[in-house]
């Protein structure tokens, strides 16, 4: 499973890259993760608000940080697809 975390590195990205591997070790799924900084790249997602989390190419979450059940829910119906 790729997983991208779209931001410029604040406060409130760092969390959510946090918040996603730690859902992903606690699944016990393999994960590749992935910063995305750079404006452009970011923008291609149509993402206009950070921090963003992105699934195997697939936006799930924009301009907030899912809770660890939430984001084990995301985590793990993408693992199981």
């Amino acid at each position: 499973m790729k997983i991208q975390i779209l931001g410029t590195g604040c406060p409130k990205c760092k969390a959510l890259a946090d918040a996603a591997e730690t859902s992903a070790k606690a699944l016990d799924v393999a994960y590749e993760l992935e910063k995305v900084t750079d404006i452009e790249k970011i923008m291609a997602f149509g993402v206009m608000m950070t921090p963003a989390l992105v699934v195997n190419g697939e936006v799930k979450s924009v301009g907030k940080i899912p809770s660890q059940d939430e984001m084990k829910k995301l985590l793990s119906n993408e693992a199981k697809k």
